[in-house]
Parts: structure tokens; sequence; C-alpha cells
């Protein structure tokens, strides 16, 4: 599967006082993969298992902030696109396409504004964590923040292994 730039690129996000966001930039690979439909959400499964990413699902992304505290995130478009807004209210809104993968660190917030009727992702996590499901609301922190900094750095990349991506940028 032929990819175009398997640079990819960084957003950072700030504490904004409900979502703690991360101190790792948010990694997005724009278009890197050709497949569509259940054929690319396969190819992602399998892709991203080899770089023992798993407990894997297959839905679109809540339509609310929320972030985990305890694992990070990749997310794998395969199907359509969205409005994703990262990094809670003062994040960024980004629209992404069939053929992105999103990394999402620990604590940085996600939720989707709109989205094709279609759209669909492919959802892992490193060593087949499960994430739990934090919204920003009070009396989350400050036992959140503890669990994001103890969150361990993957061993690979989801998309690049061992090679690059998230192993050199966040190190």
């Amino acid at each position: 599967m032929a990819t175009v730039n398997t640079i990819p690129e960084e957003f950072y996000f700030k504490d904004d006082g409900s979502i703690p966001n991360s101190k790792y930039p948010l990694l997005v690979y724009k278009n890197v993969f050709d497949l569509r439909g259940s054929k690319g959400g396969d190819w992602l499964e399998e892709h991203f298992a080899k770089n023992n990413w798993t407990n894997t699902w297959r839905w679109g992304v809540y339509p609310f902030h929320h972030y985990h505290s305890n694992t990070h995130e990749v997310l794998g478009v395969f199907s359509g696109s969205a409005l994703l807004h990262l990094g809670g209210e003062k994040g960024k809104k980004m629209q992404v396409n069939a053929g992105d993968i999103l990394i999402i660190p620990a604590g940085v917030g996600h939720k989707c504004i709109e989205h094709t009727n279609d759209f669909t992702v492919l959802g892992a996590y490193p060593n087949g964590l499960s994430p739990d499901l934090m919204k920003g609301e009070k009396g989350e922190r400050p036992q959140t923040d503890n669990n994001i900094a103890n969150v361990k750095l993957p061993a690979t990349d989801p998309f690049e292994g061992n090679r690059g991506g998230l192993v050199k940028i966040w190190k």
C-alpha cells in the first residue's frame, strides 16, 4: 500500500481546566492508506495488531468532549469524513477523511461535531488496554491527572511500528 507522506502532523493542546490534554502532541497521518469500507477496516485492524495496538472497535466518535486517562488511542478513518474538535473547547477543529490516522495521547480531548452518514473509524489501544471514558467533569481530577502521568509510552507507533511516528516524536 503506497503512502505519500508518512511524517505525521503534530498538534499540541494545553490544559483548558476541564480537559487535561497532554505534553505529547496528537499525531495525524493524512491520507496514508487507500482501502475503503470494510476492507479498509480489516487492513487497519491487521496493521495495528502487527504493531501491538489491539482491543479494536468500529464506530464513529462521540458527539461530546471526552478523553481517556488510562491509555493512548488510535483512530483510523476508513469510511466517510467528519469535523472533529480536538483538545477541548479551546482546541482545534479538524476535518478528517477516509485514509487518515490519528494518534491521540492519553488526556487529549476529542469529539465529533458533524460527519457524513458513512463516517466510520477503527479504534485501538496499545497492548490491548481498555479505555476509561472521562468527560472533563468536576471531581475527575486530580485522579485523572495521576492516571495520565502513569500511562506508559507505547513501544510502537500503530502505523509505522518501531520505525517512526510517536516512537521518535514522543520520546
